[in-house]
């Protein structure tokens, strides 16, 4: 089949919903809603910026649209303007998401709203007292450094299971078509997995049974308060964390067989965490044949029954090697993730599917990458054109523009 034609194939849920074809935006930190130091209540509103953001990616022919990450808890953040889905916020979030929602919506794309919780891996200057599954502190990176938390208590994590599942009929309501849990890169649900970082000695820690409850937990949670059969329950988890004592590969093959009898209709694979982002020191073979996670899809594909639809993220750039991936002979996955391309690209699949490219364009850049995505992103939610970063001095240009901040 013609890899156009591939990437073209509409992709159908249990629930009987329909992805318009293989695509994936994965789920990234937008910074582009409301933060107050002091004002928990004005923390997470969905600003234009925002939706003018999602506006953009609507019109990009993506099959499945993620938004967030969305944290539940406003003072255990990812970052600051981060979008929120709080209890305990005054303000109504469903009515604040909906035009959100209903914009990312309006050119065919399934939309689905992932579902956080920072833990340690919550910044200082956001909080300097976070939370986690035990007291083991996030190693300073990425510009950031972190508190050590303390573990939360039985109740406490029942409390961040009634977020989630809170969380996720917020997005029902206001017209999501489904909720991811994210439990991948180290955030709270990825540390309770992770023996790692879990010490705990009850009955969320020891035991794989035991360091995934919260996740199950969450999951029986939202299909409680969420019951429409359409509604789509995804997860977004590691397939490896990549350090030593970390959430391992056959952890992450039990994970999927459990999730799939759970009812869990979409899982995107992904790997590392703030410890160790694998993405950057991939062998140069596997940068060539993209999907950074491909290997362990091919690990993990065998435990599936064919319920869920089993979604990698990582590395795509080009349409070769995305349908590559989608056509493999075991057919190691159903849909493919992109991140970083529909930043810089946003129309990327629109562009891949009509012919018009195939592969991402590269950029005249290998550091500060995030810290430019960032930029872009806001200058994609102020309506100013996205710069030529494939342009060795535009690229230069941004980089010290940002570094005189």
């Amino acid at each position: 089949m013609d890899p156009i034609q591939v990437l073209s194939q509409p992709i159908e849920f249990q629930g009987g919903l329909k992805a318009p074809n293989r695509t994936l935006k994965s789920a990234m930190t937008e910074r582009l809603c409301t933060f107050s130091e002091k004002d928990l209540d004005a923390r997470g509103k969905p600003t234009p910026e925002y939706l003018e953001l999602y506006r953009v990616w609507s019109k990009g022919k993506i099959g499945i649209i993620i938004l967030g990450n969305i944290p539940v808890h406003r003072e255990y953040l990812e970052a600051k303007g981060n979008a929120i889905i709080d209890k305990d916020s005054s303000w109504d979030p469903v009515e604040a998401f909906k035009p959100v929602i209903a914009t990312s919506k309006a050119h065919g794309s399934l939309v689905i709203g992932q579902l956080t919780h920072a833990g340690r891996q919550t910044p200082s200057d956001v909080n300097p007292n976070p939370v986690s599954a035990s007291e083991v502190q996030s190693p300073d990176c990425f510009g950031m450094t972190f508190g050590k938390p303390r573990a939360l208590s039985v109740e406490e994590i029942h409390d961040v299971v009634e977020r989630f599942a809170y969380g996720a009929e917020v997005l029902y309501k206001a017209g999501a078509d489904g909720a991811q849990l994210h439990a991948a890169h180290g955030y709270l649900l990825s540390q309770f997995l992770s023996p790692r970082v879990n010490k705990r000695t009850d009955q969320y820690g020891g035991s794989f049974e035991n360091r995934s409850r919260i996740v199950f937990e969450i999951i029986n949670a939202v299909k409680k308060k969420v019951t429409d059969p359409k509604f789509i329950l995804s997860i977004k988890y590691n397939s490896h964390d990549f350090i030593e004592g970390g959430f391992t590969k056959e952890d992450s093959q039990e994970m999927a067989k459990q999730l799939e009898v759970a009812g869990v209709e979409l899982i995107e694979l992904s790997g590392g965490t703030y410890e160790l982002m694998p993405l950057e020191e991939k062998k140069e073979s596997t940068l060539k044949r993209e999907g950074f996670f491909i290997e362990f899809a091919d690990m993990i594909r065998p435990h599936l029954s064919g319920t869920s639809v089993l979604a990698v993220t990582g590395g795509f750039r080009t349409l070769e090697g995305m349908s590559s991936a989608l056509s493999s002979k075991d057919r190691t996955c159903d849909m493919v993730g992109l991140a970083r391309p529909l930043v810089f690209e946003p129309h990327f699949v629109a562009d891949v599917l009509s012919g018009k490219t195939k592969q991402a364009k590269r950029l005249a850049f290998d550091s500060m990458l995030l810290p430019v995505a960032y930029h872009v992103l806001a200058l994609i939610g102020r309506q100013q054109a996205v710069p030529n970063l494939g342009d060795e001095s535009t690229a230069k240009e941004i980089v010290q523009l940002i570094l005189a901040r």
